[in-house]
């Protein structure tokens, strides 16, 4: 008992020490340091008076029970409690949590069960939830499905919106954890928006519309199976209304003058920007409003987002001296505001500028450490399949082909489609290789689309599959100024003009 107390007084959490204590010197009223660990823990609730009272008590009982003990401890924590100004001794850690006790104990006894009031809390508390670390995103994406459904029973479209949008927690992995999920929510939001009609309110539609535009990252909005990689073909039409989504969204926000509905739309405007390779440019562009935007404002969270989007941009586009500007202030954002996944990003980032400025050799074990550290993220591509992104490093920035083994034990996650005719081939199984890119989808439109080309080109060459060698040559062109896999602000690939080289030799050209 006297141990979990410490360690509670050392975490800024001593008032919930305080119920054990007493049954504690109760059950035990000869030991000193169980007394004095009580006293501290009451001053640091904020009740000194009982704090300096249980010392008095302590005194009589270990003299008159125990004999004349030596109390050192008490009159050590005596000397501190009184030393201390009054209420500054308080716990702040342990004062919030009194609060929050009291408030929720309130809300229970206040708010009949079944309002509606308690939709709205809880959608709140779920935004909130989200950004304090992997388990609490992981709760945080859990609980939003069931919320919505529940608000969805009600019959009331406006509540279902307002509920809906009200999740507007800064995204900038372009990869959706849960596509089935996603795809969900999309669905739920293009239903509510079109419950609202035309004439909906504005800001609520515009909520709804971010909503599409972020869920609908990658490929989560898809409602038809993905067109292979050989084949050239227009724009999914769930691209095109994620897209349009975004658009709108944007337009109403910047109508309305509402600097969050704003950050919420460009995150989406974000999300969308992938249509094509090379989007780099466009994306500083995105990241740079939207950090004004926020600091302007004080949207704390979105000023971190705003700034990973740049953080990924600028290594995309190389200009690494500006990169690194942005991830020690993400990280000082990160530690003043609590948001730890943040950090995951600018770890990434900073291997990859070692593999950038000083090579594979010096870059190998801070992409080691990384691993280990980011193991646990709760990020999508990062639990799962970043390993094989590290090991095809040394692979995509040299010129042969891997060595399979190398990837025997490694799970390669959502990049398995891509990998796989990349490892047939270099086991010299052209022709299942072969097989394979004529099935192989085209890569998300997402921050590894670049490095995925590459990947696909790569095998293309070596097994002359000319459709999906002539496809990602094409795709690629349009990044010629980038690093392949840069703007993801994990990997890179090397120059993208040293891939187009490798796709003009194999072509002939």
């Amino acid at each position: 008992v006297e141990r979990r107390a410490d360690a509670l007084l050392a975490t800024g959490a001593g008032r919930d020490a305080v119920a054990d204590l007493r049954a504690h010197v109760a059950a035990h009223p000869g030991r000193e340091d169980a007394w004095a660990l009580l006293a501290t823990a009451l001053d640091r609730a904020g009740r000194r008076g009982e704090a300096l009272e249980t010392l008095r008590h302590a005194r009589h009982v270990l003299t008159s029970t125990f004999g004349s003990g030596s109390g050192h401890a008490l009159a050590r924590a005596e000397t501190r409690i009184l030393r201390t100004p009054p209420d500054t001794g308080i716990e702040s850690a342990g004062a919030a949590d009194g609060v929050w006790n009291r408030t929720a104990a309130a809300w229970d006894r206040s708010v009949p069960a079944r309002a509606r009031a308690r939709l709205h809390a809880t959608a709140g508390l779920l935004r909130d939830l989200a950004v304090t670390g992997a388990d609490g995103l992981q709760e945080a994406r859990e609980h939003r499905r069931d919320l919505i459904s529940a608000a969805e029973t009600t019959g009331d479209p406006e509540l279902t919106a307002r509920i809906i949008g009200s999740y507007d927690v800064p995204a900038v992995w372009t990869r959706a954890d849960d596509p089935e999920g996603a795809g969900e929510l999309v669905r739920s939001a293009a239903r509510a928006v079109a419950q609202l009609g035309p004439d909906g309110p504005p800001a609520l539609r515009a909520r709804l519309l971010s909503v599409v535009a972020v869920e609908s990252r990658g490929d989560a909005g898809a409602d038809a199976p993905l067109p292979r990689a050989a084949e050239v073909s227009p724009p999914e039409p769930w691209r095109l209304r994620a897209g349009r989504a975004a658009d709108e969204a944007v337009r109403l926000a910047r109508r309305l003058q509402d600097p969050a509905l704003l950050a919420f739309a460009l995150n989406g405007a974000f999300m969308q920007s992938f249509a094509t390779c090379g989007s780099a440019a466009r994306r500083d562009a995105l990241g740079g409003e939207l950090t004004r935007l926020a600091v302007d404002h004080q949207l704390r969270g979105h000023e971190v987002l705003g700034r990973l989007i740049r953080l990924q941009a600028l290594a995309g586009l190389g200009d690494h001296t500006a990169a690194e500007a942005q991830a020690e202030e993400i990280d000082r954002l990160a530690h003043r505001d609590e948001r730890p996944l943040a950090g995951v990003f600018t770890a990434w980032y900073r291997a990859l500028r070692v593999c950038e400025t000083d090579g594979w050799t010096a870059a190998r074990p801070r992409y080691a450490r990384v691993l280990a550290e980011t193991a646990d993220c709760g990020m999508p591509g990062l639990t799962t399949g970043a390993a094989v992104l590290v090991v095809l490093i040394p692979v995509m920035r040299g010129d042969a082909l891997p060595d399979p083994e190398e990837f025997a034990h490694l799970d390669a996650g959502p990049y398995r489609p891509w990998l796989d005719p990349l490892l047939l081939a270099a086991s010299g199984a052209t022709r299942q290789a072969h097989q394979a890119l004529s099935e192989v989808p085209r890569p998300p439109h997402d921050l590894l689309q670049e490095a995925l080309w590459a990947v696909l080109a790569r095998t293309a060459a070596a097994v002359g599959h000319l459709p999906v060698l002539r496809r990602a040559r094409d795709e690629l062109a349009a990044a010629a100024t980038e690093s392949a896999g840069a703007g993801s602000g994990l990997v890179s690939f090397g120059p993208v003009t040293r891939h187009l080289r490798a796709a003009d030799a194999a072509l002939g050209g």
